[in-house]
């Protein structure tokens, strides 16, 4: 029997909670775990959590810019694997990176 893997998918809006705005998709081999943060800051502490329940990888939406991969990077310390979607100018979020939403 193969080992099922475990991924997250994160991404950045306003009203982002992950205890509310959370849910799975599993297929045969992998599950995703999706889930809304608010700033930066909250990624970097949901990563903890994550790393509890067996999460291996981490992708980024496009609305975390350079200073959010970056911030999130250095919080996963190389427990995880991190890996972004690249939007310089995210439609949803008014064409802005999350670098000029988030105070960092």
């Amino acid at each position: 029997m193969s080992k099922t893997i475990k991924a997250a998918f994160m991404f950045i809006a306003p009203d982002g909670d992950p205890e509310q705005h959370q849910g799975w998709v599993s297929t045969p081999g992998i599950a995703v775990k999706t889930l809304a943060v608010s700033s930066y800051q909250q990624a970097c502490e949901t990563l903890e959590p994550l790393i509890a329940e067996g999460i291996e990888a981490v992708e980024l939406c496009g609305g975390f810019g350079h200073q959010g991969v970056a911030a999130i990077t250095r919080a996963a310390g190389g427990r995880l694997h991190i890996g972004v979607v690249r939007f310089d100018q995210h439609p949803l979020l008014n064409f802005n990176s999350g670098d000029t939403l988030t105070a960092q």
